[in-house]
């Protein structure tokens, strides 16, 4: 089922219930097109997120935490400016159609009473938050702006006249005393093309809510019985996720086979979009920083193979030292201006070797010049093993930076791109010089089953300083075994077997190894932990360790975390 009219209404009755009468105590923006302002009602905080993305359009009370961007957009001042104090007054949505407007009451600068409206449009990638002054019927201010040259008919820019979306031809079944759905059932006997037919002809309904209308239909119930039935989830949902097409889905109608009942439609989303949503987040936001790492690895993977296929040459060399004393012991055999000489190779059983000659040089300059050229091939040997080993070194560490940049969560790009920029793989933004240096962020913190806090950094920046820094040297630090992951410490100096093995689990997850099963995780008290001079970030050493092998449970990670 999608966030469709249907859905929509049965939201905005849940809304109703829980927020109306509140008052707003905070606007913030997180992403660029998402809203979330908190309302607090009964001496409870509701953080009620608007959703204006392309794939994710919609409302819902969230209980998962967003991070503030350091600056607010224009946008977020607005909703500040005018929606601060106000109090909540009316949530109603516009017909069947997938636009909430929430009404709120406030007061000017003189005092004077000012109505507000702020109507979020689920429109897939038309859709908008839009503020608006019910006095005057101007727009103050949307998360998009649309100008004349996208929507001749629609102007959505500040001091526009508004305008509510252009209104359907369609009926409204909550409205529909024609009841045309009778006229339906009989000309369309079967389900699919029953259900075809109620999407074209009636508004908010998608393929899924017309679908499961039309099974209903098809019962043997009084069709009026079973569109007042249907109708009725809206007030008394049945929030569940549900498998279709192998696809997770979530819907307001029971089902004989569902993945999940919630309590309320906000959670229920909270879980449905919790990961396709982050997931999109951070590939959105840590575009720039994937194009980065992906562009590097390409260059140095390319590096790579011609620095090995270097050192293959370099296997000649030898045979350059032996033509060199071959010549210089033969030196009395070699006749000026001779272009090749064949001489016994006493290295070789005295087998017959060729050796080319230059005429124009003498025989003696023939064989320095063996000299020289095994002479450069032993110089390039070391300096090839040594940038062979320094590449290597940087491929380990750009798959490290590869694999946390797709177990991050949004916060953790910040740290990421900080630490690309020290490193000299992305400019500083010059506007940002000013500001005040960037904090990195603090780790994860998780509650073993016993009560032990378990840190987890998730980026280089905050490994160092949890591993070398904050963590006490007695504490226990866990990390896979020569695998790209986050640094683990167990705040306890004597933790049992049983934390070790959650800390170890932990360590396993947060790693290029999630997907993996009998990881091997290695752990040790830190104070047995080193770094390098010049080491790069996140890299160290360590001796003493042991071993536990584990395989990752996000079950687990999802109880440690909610303690």
């Amino acid at each position: 089922m999608a966030f469709d009219g249907i859905f929509t209404r049965a939201m905005v009755n849940e809304l109703n219930n829980l927020i109306l009468d509140g008052r707003v105590t905070k606007v913030s923006q997180p992403y660029q097109n998402e809203v979330i302002i908190t309302i607090r009602k009964d001496r409870k905080n509701h953080s009620l997120l608007l959703s204006a993305h392309p794939n994710y359009a919609r409302v819902q009370i969230t209980d998962i935490p967003y991070t503030n961007p350091p600056v607010p957009t224009n946008f977020t001042m607005i909703l500040r400016k005018y929606l601060d104090g106000a109090k909540l007054v009316k949530i109603e949505q516009l017909a069947c159609d997938r636009v909430i407007d929430l009404y709120f009451m406030t007061r000017n600068e003189l005092g004077d009473k000012l109505p507000l409206k702020l109507s979020i449009e689920i429109m897939g990638r038309y859709s908008n938050i839009i503020l608006v002054d019910q006095m005057t019927n101007k727009v103050l201010d949307t998360v998009k702006h649309v100008g004349m040259d996208q929507n001749r008919y629609r102007t959505l820019l500040p001091g526009a006249t508004y305008q509510t979306p252009p209104k359907q031809t369609k009926l409204d079944l909550f409205t529909d005393t024609s009841k045309y759905y009778l006229e339906l059932l009989r000309l369309y006997p079967n389900q699919e093309v029953l259900a075809s037919n109620l999407v074209k002809n009636y508004q908010g309904l998608s393929k899924s809510s017309a679908l499961t209308l039309a099974k209903m239909l098809h019962g043997t119930k009084a069709p009026e019985q079973v569109v007042a039935e249907f109708l009725a989830y809206t007030k008394k949902p049945v929030p569940n996720l549900y498998l279709e097409n192998n696809k997770l889905a979530f819907s307001i109608f029971p089902r004989s086979q569902t993945e999940k009942t919630f309590t309320n439609l906000s959670t229920l989303l909270d879980n449905y979009y919790k990961e396709r949503a982050l997931r999109d987040r951070v590939a959105q936001k840590g575009a720039k920083l994937i194009h980065v790492i992906k562009k590097e690895l390409q260059k140095d993977k390319k590096k790579l193979g011609k620095l090995e296929n270097e050192l293959k040459a370099t296997a000649k060399a030898d045979s350059y030292r032996v033509k060199g004393e071959l010549l210089t012991t033969y030196l009395y055999q070699v006749r000026p201006k001779q272009s090749e000489i064949t001489l016994p190779n006493y290295y070789d059983n005295e087998k017959k070797v060729t050796i080319a000659l230059s005429p124009q040089l003498t025989p003696a300059q023939n064989a320095q010049k063996y000299f020289k050229k095994y002479q450069k091939l032993k110089n390039a040997i070391a300096h090839l093993k040594e940038q062979l080993t320094l590449t290597k070194q940087e491929l380990d560490y750009l798959e490290g930076i590869k694999a946390q940049i797709e177990l991050a969560v949004p916060s953790d790009l910040d740290d990421i791109k900080l630490e690309l920029e020290n490193e000299g793989y992305l400019k500083a933004d010059p506007k940002q010089k000013a500001r005040v240096k960037s904090k990195v962020n603090r780790p994860t913190v998780f509650k073993a089953t016993d009560g032990t806090e378990i840190l987890v950094g998730k980026n280089n920046l905050q490994n160092d300083r949890l591993t070398l820094k904050t963590a006490n040297k007695n504490y226990y630090w866990l990390h896979t075994k020569d695998i790209p992951g986050s640094h683990v410490i167990v705040c306890s100096k004597t933790p049992t077997d049983e934390t070790l093995l959650e800390a170890a689990k932990l360590a396993a997850y947060f790693s290029k190894a999630q997907n993996s099963a009998n990881v091997p995780v290695d752990y040790v008290q830190v104070r047995h932990i080193k770094k390098p001079n010049g080491a790069k970030p996140g890299y160290v050493i360590y001796e003493g360790q042991k071993t536990l092998y584990v395989t990752p449970e996000e079950e687990l990670v999802e109880q440690l975390s909610s303690k």
